[in-house]
């Protein structure tokens, strides 16, 4: 038996944002309180949304002050301008952040609590206010996820909720709002993507409904993210990518992440990393490791990639996917944590905690070969330099 979790409506495809009024009313909302970030305020399209809304006689209020890798206090501050007023639902606006934000805001506006009380094992299924998702970036999936992270400053963990409560219950999936995003975000936003769909497909917890949805989405995303990368205002990578990255969170919403991702956010809450990036620096390396706990799923991924031909035996087709996910990080520049910069010593001190919390966000264990402690810390090592 699977149990399946999507977004209730859906809008897809250039333009879509045109119909945020008109899915709010279908859904029977009429008070938006829309949180975004810095960049999307003064970009414009925060006042593009709320125009749109007010031509159709919605008022909203809005946050413009999301942070990245959202934190505690951001939370606080965003749900502290929220109940000044009074709204029916929550729209985030932007990347994974201000998604993220939105959807926490959204389960203490109506429970109260704090995130720390809400992250795993704990499984929030008792709805919030509804969340409304317009991703301006195509990477995260947070639009078709019941998850979202929150870090706690004062100990640099990045807490993993989980549950039906933070699903959105609209999703406006637009890749005209890609079209502006930097080389640098696009890379690390698309293998992001590229991380959720491949972890999804070879995780314990995978289905044949989030099979096809993953391998769907690697299709479109590895042909796609590099023409995207190199020209922009491709409109058809655009497309590809973002629609792939929609496919990708409704596959890891339904099969789960697995060790990239565990391992993926203690480098974020400690060292800053965008998590795209933490997860690019990560996926090579920890795909050479745990091929051999699902050959033949990483071998059928290599052929949808199109990386060797369909009748290549599975051991072959493992080390090509493996050459080629690296040499896909070099196309892209993607750093490791030496050449970005990270400070050696404070990694290496830092090597058994982040082991100890990849372990604890339970990641680690829907991937096909289970590392243990030490393994994950041998892992780090590998992927420093």
């Amino acid at each position: 038996m699977t149990a399946l979790y999507l977004p209730s409506l859906v809008r897809i495809g250039g333009g879509a944002l045109n119909e945020l009024p008109a899915a709010l009313k279908q859904a029977g909302l009429s008070a938006p309180f829309i949180i975004t970030d810095g960049f999307m305020a003064k970009s414009g399209l925060l006042d593009r949304v709320q125009t749109l809304l007010a031509e159709a006689d919605i008022q909203s209020g809005a946050f413009p002050d999301a942070v990245p890798d959202p934190t505690v206090t951001s939370v606080e501050a965003a749900l502290a301008a929220l109940k000044r007023g009074v709204y029916d639902c929550v729209i985030g606006l932007g990347g994974g952040s201000p998604i993220d934000t939105a959807k926490m805001v959204a389960v203490l506006a109506k429970h109260g609590g704090t995130p720390s009380h809400l992250k795993v094992p704990h499984v929030q299924d008792e709805a919030g206010l509804p969340i409304i998702a317009i991703p301006t970036t195509a990477g995260t999936g947070s639009e078709a996820t019941r998850v979202t992270v929150i870090t706690d400053e004062k100990t640099d963990e990045k807490m993993l909720c989980a549950g039906y409560a933070y699903l959105p219950h609209i999703a406006i999936v637009d890749y005209e709002l890609t079209l502006t995003m930097p080389r640098r975000l696009t890379a690390d936003t698309g293998i992001d993507a590229l991380t959720h769909a491949m972890e999804a497909y070879v995780s314990k917890r995978a289905s044949p409904f989030t099979d096809a949805l993953a391998l769907a989405a690697i299709k479109r995303i590895w042909h796609a993210l590099p023409i995207a990368c190199k020209d922009p205002s491709c409109r058809e990578a655009r497309e590809q990518v973002m629609q792939g990255a929609f496919e990708a969170g409704m596959a890891f919403s339904n099969a789960s992440v697995a060790l990239v991702h565990g391992m993926s956010r203690p480098i974020g809450a400690h060292f800053h990393v965008a998590h795209g990036l933490s997860n690019a620096m990560l996926l090579p390396e920890i795909t050479a490791w745990s091929v051999t706990g699902a050959q033949s799923r990483y071998a059928t991924c290599a052929r949808v990639m199109g990386i060797v031909p369909s009748e290549t035996e599975d051991g072959a087709a493992c080390t090509a996917l493996v050459a080629a996910l690296r040499e896909r990080n070099r196309e892209l520049d993607v750093p490791s944590p030496s050449s970005y910069g990270l400070q050696e010593s404070r990694w290496n001190d830092l090597l058994t905690l982040m082991a100890e919390q990849a372990l604890a966000s339970g990641s680690p264990a829907n991937n096909p070969r289970v590392p243990s402690h030490t393994e994950i810390i041998d892992l780090y090592r590998k992927v420093w330099a």
